[in-house]
């Protein structure tokens, strides 16, 4: 089977800033109090007017200019997201819309945090299999519509933004650019994040995740590395999740990537869940921190306390 590899990224932020000067103006909180527990300063934040489908759309324009390819050329659109309103039309169909593609197959896929690389594995397995030769890979995330904005233990978290990446089938013997996945989910847990009720609502048990990924994920991540016949030590860099700065650098440590750079994003955008490694990611490009060819770890958990990573080669 002919592997897959992406070819170019992108991403896209609201304009609006909501810093945590703000947030103390709307609930019990402070700077201090934000950055001492989850490394967060600023987050970006859609207004009204600005749908997930919007979000994903201007990420994936970018992402296409960055390939040098026109919608036209992409045969499968798989957009990661669990805050879409509706139920039909999907946004992988209204991304298709905005962007005039003329008839790729479209498809949401809601693992939350951990959607992204989801939906790249399932990219990968599509053009492994010859049921895709070029597929758009979304994550985008409005979750500025399901916080509860008056619990500070939330609300001080999320943001709004989306990351693309642009899969192609790579040339026949050509080495593969995009790893093995290693996924899998704690059923039993799954209560521990959630987005439940009318009108839907995010909430968590921050120190059973907490707990959870410190202790749980440093193997699995390390897996993930092997499966792509690589040490944690070869990585370029490490896009983890962008939960909670106390989880991503002990987690990056105990990996024991020592010479990669490690994605701070939330520091700056908060958790955006399904876009936030996309987003991270497409920054860590744009800034020249990796170069074509690096090997990158890209690996999601949250949501259902599900996970799911891979090694990937840098456009």
């Amino acid at each position: 089977m002919i592997g897959s590899r992406i070819v170019a990224v992108g991403h896209y932020q609201p304009a609006r800033v909501l810093t945590n000067e703000d947030l103390a103006g709307m609930v019990d909180t402070s700077d201090e109090w934000i950055t001492s527990r989850v490394g967060i300063r600023t987050r970006h934040i859609a207004g009204p007017d600005e749908p997930v489908d919007e979000l994903a759309a201007h990420a994936a324009a970018k992402a296409l200019a960055a390939a040098g390819r026109t919608p036209a050329e992409i045969d499968l659109v798989l957009v990661a997201t669990s805050t879409a309103i509706d139920r039909s039309p999907n946004m992988a169909a209204r991304v298709a819309a905005r962007l005039g593609m003329p008839g790729p197959a479209v498809m949401d896929i809601n693992v939350v945090c951990a959607g992204f690389t989801h939906a790249l594995a399932t990219a990968d397995h599509a053009v492994r299999a010859g049921g895709a030769s070029r597929v758009l890979v979304i994550g985008a995330d409005k979750m500025s519509d399901v916080a509860d904005w008056t619990d500070r233990t939330t609300c001080v978290l999320v943001g709004d933004g989306a990351g693309a990446a642009v899969v192609e089938a790579c040339a026949p013997g050509a080495e593969a650019g995009i790893g093995p996945v290693l996924w899998g989910s704690v059923p039993e847990m799954g209560h521990a994040v959630r987005i439940e009720g009318t009108p839907p609502r995010f909430a968590q048990e921050g120190q059973s995740v907490y707990r959870w990924a410190a202790t749980q994920l440093p193997v699995v991540a390390r897996q993930a590395c092997e499966k792509a016949g690589l040490a944690p030590e070869d990585l370029a860099a490490v896009v983890l999740h962008q939960a909670n700065l106390r989880i991503i650098e002990p987690l990056a440590r105990r990996l024991g990537a020592v010479n990669a750079v490690v994605a701070r994003d939330v520091t700056e955008s908060g958790n955006t869940s399904a876009a936030s490694i996309p987003l991270a990611f497409s920054k860590l490009v744009e800034q020249g921190s990796v170069t074509a060819g690096d090997p990158v770890l890209l690996f999601g958990f949250g949501g259902n306390l599900s996970y799911a990573g891979q090694v990937v080669r840098c456009p």
